[in-house]
């Protein structure tokens, strides 16, 4: 799927029009990044979402992360799985 075709993925036929109006803004944002910031920017999209109250649900956050990394150069995509496989453990821990 080219990049700029990501939002005619259908596995986002059934996210709501909020979600998908957050998502176009952010992959608006994002094209215009350098490569080397991609990565931190897409980790802090959750939090920002949680800010304006956009709330995404693990299966959404699975299905976004497979949208949006599909052309993600294969390195970024490990570093991305790593970093939220550690913050989904550091989640679960007992505070």
């Amino acid at each position: 799927m080219e990049p700029h075709n990501w939002k005619q993925d259908p596995r986002l036929k059934q996210m709501p029009p909020e979600k998908l109006d957050y998502l176009t803004s952010f992959a608006q944002q994002v094209a215009q990044l350098p490569k080397d910031k991609i990565l931190s920017a897409f980790l802090s999209m959750q939090m920002e979402a949680n800010q304006k109250g956009i709330r995404f649900n693990d299966a959404e956050t699975q299905l976004l992360v497979q949208v949006l990394t599909e052309n993600m150069p294969p390195e970024e995509k490990r570093k991305l799985n790593t970093l939220r496989f550690i913050a989904q453990k550091l989640a679960a821990r007992p505070s």
